[in-house]
This record gives structure tokens, sequence and C-alpha cells, in this order.
């Protein structure tokens, strides 16, 4: 019988015994029973928002579902059956891509009978196509272009950094080269691989990006593309142009959005103006008909020399019917942009005033709501069901829950804790929730004996690290009891659990690629490697 681990069971049955709902004690006894997959497991249930009278009845009760909800525990489902999900949804997303691709080139091509739905629906695909047109004018002459912070199609694991990237050789779909040569050609980056490498050459020709994953939930992981660094250094530099069209066109600045988001949803969940509207697979169903359809040709031109055709899946080539997935450096902003141009086909108008999309997260009128979710699915989009609220005083959105304007998200423990950092994690999580139990103080909060829980997993000396919640997980959030020491020059300083980052001397690299690197923008100081090599009490600047 799988089983939590008895320090976390601990946690868990504080939390669950002082809320005392019904719901808590069976979030209790599955866990003690071990029954934590199927339907009817605890990794499977669920909440209704409408059920609840009050903000502080469902907070309670989530704070007891949701704990455990992302939890990856290896002993009660391996990494690869999490991993073996994300793969049979990667093949059902391309089937659903499929469909949808059949069917909007049947319909928009005329080449089907049309009923009366899909008449209106190409006018709505029409205003659409329109407002595209408007916001991202003529294609751009020049771009910003750069590198992510993750992985590329070779470079994986600790090799991720610039000057990893850099000292690599450039990796290009053969459809992007025409568009990629004269960018690449003037970058340092290129330069050194051509006096590096004259044999080899600058670049390496691949097929398209890489399927891997990247975890989600405690049943499964999130489903990813790695690209080819070439192309997700231009896709990156087409992601900022359409990201600066945007805020031209509209006033909306998707920097910072999610502030904005938050701050309508939790007046929507108050007043019910606004709905939120959340897909699944979002990214992976942007199929390439309706891309095709609503871009302008020359921007559909320049996305298209871009994306990957083919996806690298279980050791062999997929040829991909959605347009691109996350991993591509353009996803983001242009599912924004679709989705905002339905928003605005049906209705709804000034985009990041009255309605705002910020990715998937869609927020608009609630008189709106409806006709957006069936054109979504009439392109192809499904949606969450479990994160789309049309009607009563729930609403969520870029991380934050709301009901009837109170704040009660959850806290989601990610990993097994088993480090003094991920039990103070684990410990700020429940300290916040506490601090949304209206009318009590923390100590008389309801997490606060699950928080006291917490501290007895941790060392006597890091227990006593304590600190304001500006510095986050660096300490044990609490209001006193602050370790602190002042200096010769009158600086204070708070002492701290703080991560340690394997830092590489930038000499470890090759000239030239510390040359290209340089000009990149990387501190000669060294460069740090992804990843925290460890831990270590410490001091930080006090102000």
């Amino acid at each position: 019988m799988a089983t939590l681990q008895p320090l976390l069971l601990r946690v868990l049955e504080s939390l669950c015994s002082t809320v005392g709902s019904t719901v808590s004690k069976e979030v209790l006894r599955l866990a003690k029973a071990g029954e934590f997959t199927g339907d009817k497991g605890l990794f499977s249930l669920k909440i209704d928002p409408s059920a609840y009278s009050t903000s502080y009845s469902y907070l309670r009760d989530a704070s007891c579902v949701e704990l455990l909800r992302k939890c990856r525990i290896d002993s009660i489902v391996s990494a690869r059956t999490r991993a073996r999900v994300a793969e049979d949804s990667f093949l059902e997303s391309e089937a659903m891509c499929a469909r949808s691709n059949a069917r909007l080139r049947g319909v928009l091509r005329n080449e089907l009978p049309l009923g009366l739905s899909d008449l209106s629906v190409q006018d709505c695909l029409g205003r659409a196509k329109a407002y595209i047109a408007q916001c991202l004018g003529p294609v751009p002459t020049s771009l910003n272009c750069g590198f992510g912070p993750g992985a590329t199609y070779g470079n994986k694991g600790h090799l991720t950094t610039i000057p990893d990237k850099i000292e690599s050789r450039i990796e290009l779909t053969s459809g992007s080269v025409f568009l990629a040569h004269p960018i690449l050609s003037r970058t340092a980056w290129y330069r050194d691989l051509v006096n590096r490498q004259p044999l080899d050459g600058p670049y390496r020709f691949v097929r398209g990006n890489r399927f891997t994953t990247v975890p989600k939930t405690a049943l499964k992981d999130r489903g990813i593309c790695v690209e080819p660094s070439g192309n997700v250094y231009i896709q990156k530099g087409v992601g900022r142009a359409i990201k600066k069209r945007i805020l031209f066109f509209t006033g909306q600045d998707l920097n910072h959005a999610q502030h904005r988001h938050r701050s309508m949803a939790r007046e929507a969940s108050r007043t019910g103006s606004h709905a939120t509207i959340d897909l699944s697979s979002a990214s992976d169903t942007v199929c390439l008909e309706l891309v095709k359809f609503l871009l302008p040709g020359d921007w559909y031109e320049l996305l298209s020399s871009l994306r990957s055709p083919a996806t690298l899946f279980r050791g062999r080539w997929y040829r991909l019917e959605k347009f691109s997935s996350m991993g591509n450096g353009y996803t983001f902003e242009l599912e924004t942009l679709i989705f905002a141009s339905l928003a605005y086909a049906v209705g709804c108008r000034n985009q990041g005033l009255d309605f705002s999309v910020f990715g998937d997260d869609i927020i608009v009128p609630t008189e709106f709501a409806r006709d957006l979710c069936e054109i979504l699915k009439w392109c192809g989009f499904s949606l969450n069901k479990e994160k789309t609220f049309l009607d009563g005083p729930f609403r969520e959105s870029c991380g934050g829950d709301f009901f009837l304007g109170a704040p009660v998200r959850a806290h989601n423990l990610e990993d097994d804790p088993s480090t003094p950092e991920e039990w103070i994690s684990l410990a700020n999580g429940l300290r916040r929730l506490g601090l949304n139990d209206p009318g009590c103080d923390f100590r008389d909060s309801f997490p606060h004996t699950a928080w006291m829980r917490c501290l007895d997993a941790l060392p006597s000396d890091i227990r006593r690290l304590r600190g304001p919640p500006s510095y986050g997980d660096l300490v044990i959030n609490d209001e006193t009891g602050y370790q602190m020491r002042v200096r010769g020059n009158g600086l204070r300083y708070l002492r701290v659990y703080r991560p340690v980052s394997k830092k590489l001397p930038f000499h470890h690299w090759k000239g030239g690629c510390l040359f290209a690197a340089a000009l990149y923008g990387m501190s000669t100081a060294g460069v740090s490697t992804r990843g925290v090599s460890g831990y270590k009490v410490g001091w930080v600047n006090f102000p």
C-alpha cells in the first residue's frame, strides 16, 4: 500500500483535524488508507466552489484537498507513469488538431456545405482576422532576438547556459534558413563558429523539435517541445515584436498583465461582471489551418518559416498538425493574440480594460462568455471546466483564486519534502493560508498547528531563521524573532538559509565564445549553471 512519509502525514493530519469538515475527514481517510490514485483517489478529489456559501468555508476545504494535488511522490505514481500521461496527451492533441484542420479547410475554403452555424462562424472569424491585421500591422524590419532560459534541441541538462549555447553549432530547420541566415550571420555567435569549425560549418540542420516533459501534477506531467537553438533564438525576437504590437494597439503590456488579471478576477468574483475562461492544452490545440486563416499572409509566412514542422517523439518523427507548442519562442504571444481576436469578434471591446487575455487565461464580460466558448469549441479548443467560471461567486486567473472578493488560493506542495528548504517552503505556504483566515491572528488560524508540524521537521538552528514574507523562502516567515547583525559600516543583515549556485569561471569556455557571450551581455564575473547545487546558512542585506 502506498503511504506518505510520517512527517508529511502528520502535517496533513493536523490540517485536516483542525478544519474538521466532512471534506477534510475524507481527505485524511484517503491519505491514511493509501488511496491516492484512481477516480476516487485523493489526487482526483475535487470540490465545487458553487457548493459553498462563504469564502472561509471554501478556503478551509480547498486547503486540505489541494495540498497534495501537485505533489510528485515517485513511490505512489512513478515518473515514467506521469510522463506516459503527457505522451498520450500529445497524441490526443495532435488528433484533435488533425480534425480541426480538416474542418477548417472544408468550411473556410467552401469545400463543404455550410450550415447556419458555419456561416455565423465565418463572419466571426472574419472579424477576428481583421482585428489581428490591425494589431500586427506590417512585418517588422528588424528583430530583437535572444536566447531563452531553458534547453534547446541539442543543449540539455546543465549545458544550457548562454555560453554553452553559443559554443554549440546553430541548430536550424531547413525551412528557416533563408530567413535565419541573414540574421544569424551578423552575430558573433555565427562568426565564432565559422572560425572554430570551418569544415563542419556553423549550422546543424534538424527536422524539428524534440518532445520532453516537465512536472505538472501528482498524476501527470506536461508535455513541451524543445526547439532548435537557431529557430528559438529568432522566435524570441518575433514574440517580442508581437508583444510590442499588442502594447501599441491595445495598451495592454503582457509583461505586467498577471497582476491586472488577478485584480479583474477578484472584482468579478464579487460582482459577477466578468467570466474567467481557461483552456485545456491550449497551445497544443492551436491548429495550423486556424493560424493560416487568421494571420495576414506575410506574418503567416514569417511565423511558419520559423516553426518546427515535426517533433521527435518516442524515437520517431511526427509531422505536426498543431502550429506551435510551448517551447516555441512566440507561442505565448501568438495564442494571446488569437484568443483576444476571438473575444473581440464576439463583441468584446477595449482589450486590457473591459476584457483581457494572457496566453490561454481569458477574462471577458459575462454577457459575451458563452458566445466565446462556442467559437473556441468550433475552432478546436477544449474548455478546462475545472478552471472556467461563467457565473457564481468564484473566479480564477493567473494563479489567483477569489471567492466573493476574498483570496482563497490553496497551497500546492510540489515535491515530497525531505530537505530544510522544502519544509520552509511548505511552512510559509501554510502561513499564507492562515493570513487569509478572516478575523483572527495567524496563531489562531486553521493552518497554525500544521505549520508547527513543519517546523518540527527542521534542525533547531534552521528553525530559528525567521524573517518577513518579502524574503520569501530564505527564512521562515514570521513577525518576530529575526536574527540580525549590524556591521561597522552601519548596514544591517538578516540571517537566512540561502541557495548556493554552482558558478563556472568565464574562462571555462573558449576565446571566441567568450567574446560572443560578452557582447550578448554576460558578466565576466562567472556564469551560474541552471539549478541550485545546495543551501547554507548565511547573511543578506536587511534594509
